[in-house]
């Protein structure tokens, strides 16, 4: 078999599994560009080896996707030390159907989710992500981590805990997150102080991550509605709104709303509701525009809420 032949084999195979390769390795970092520097290394260890003899592509690239995104957390755990502030996910912003990013027809992790896996191991995180978002039984796991099955479940319990005492299963339903989108950013952008504490919930959290790049940003989450009020006004009135085109699109699989300063994305915000999905109990900003690069004003989109009066 010609060398051509087989690289063109191989990039067949890389290219047909990458979206499932980016969507798992994402939900494991948290980081666009993280996750892009993963899939690189993914394709030079498969390029290197080639596709001759290999019976099960999708299964071999898996296994070298997750074990070098298990390697790059000890990067991103360096570089979490010396971060300011709050940190969050990279968010993946999709246009308003949600089927605008490919890395958006995976399985999505909500941002919120996303919070809460970062509390776990990588090991947890990895199995978690594998097990309960992408549906691999512990047996597979095992092979791809190179752990026991036993040792595979009972990371899949403590996960499993962890994450479900945190999280609850509870997803509102999307007129509902977008209605309370919308409310939440008439008020926020518009200053009305008495509709922002009736949407927010008595025990709502505000993660603010500007990386130290954006000034004044919150240095640690804020809890508690009236602090989280004050907080989310100042930061509604830090920009003249007329300056600010507002369009409503899909975050992690959930409605958002995306702040553009001219072409350039100034903020990206994302609410977490209640249980009852009558009030929002978190939101995420993230400002930094680092994080923000990949996110483009779609002009497709005039439908949109645009200019703060108009929000």
């Amino acid at each position: 078999m010609s060398e051509t032949h087989v690289t063109d084999e191989a990039t067949d195979a890389f290219m047909d599994h990458r979206e499932l390769l980016f969507g798992l390795v994402y939900n494991m970092l948290g980081s666009v560009a993280d996750t892009e520097d993963v899939l690189q290394e993914t394709w030079l260890s498969w390029s290197g080896r080639g596709a001759d003899g290999i019976t099960n592509p999708r299964a071999y690239l898996v296994r070298i996707a997750v074990n070098h995104a298990l390697q790059r957390r000890t990067t991103i755990t360096r570089r979490r030390e010396t971060y300011v502030g709050p940190w969050l996910p990279e968010p993946l912003v999709g246009d308003d159907a949600g089927a605008d990013d490919p890395a958006l027809r995976t399985e999505s992790v909500s941002l919120a989710m996303l919070v809460v896996l970062e509390s776990l191991t990588p090991l947890e995180r990895a199995v978690f992500v594998l097990n309960e978002v992408f549906g691999y039984p512990h047996t597979e796991i095992a092979d791809i981590i190179d752990r026991t099955p036993a040792a595979v479940r009972q990371l899949a319990h403590r996960a499993r805990a962890h994450v479900h005492a945190r999280r609850p299963l509870y997803r509102a339903h999307p007129r509902v997150r977008r209605e309370a989108t919308e409310r939440f950013v008439r008020a926020a952008l518009g200053g009305d102080l008495a509709a922002l504490m009736e949407i927010l919930a008595p025990d709502v959290t505000v993660w603010t991550d500007g990386g130290g790049n954006r000034k004044p940003a919150g240095l640690r989450p804020v809890h508690g509605r009236d602090k989280a009020a004050r907080l989310i006004t100042k930061f509604g009135s830090r920009r003249d709104p007329r300056g600010l085109d507002l369009r409503y699109r899909r975050v992690n699989g959930d409605d958002a709303v995306v702040l553009f300063e001219g072409d350039a994305a100034y903020a990206v915000m994302v609410m977490d509701l209640t249980d009852e999905g009558d009030r929002i109990n978190g939101v995420y900003i993230v400002t930094n525009p680092d994080k923000l690069t990949h996110v483009i004003k779609d002009e497709k989109n005039d439908g949109d809420a645009k200019d703060g009066e108009e929000a």
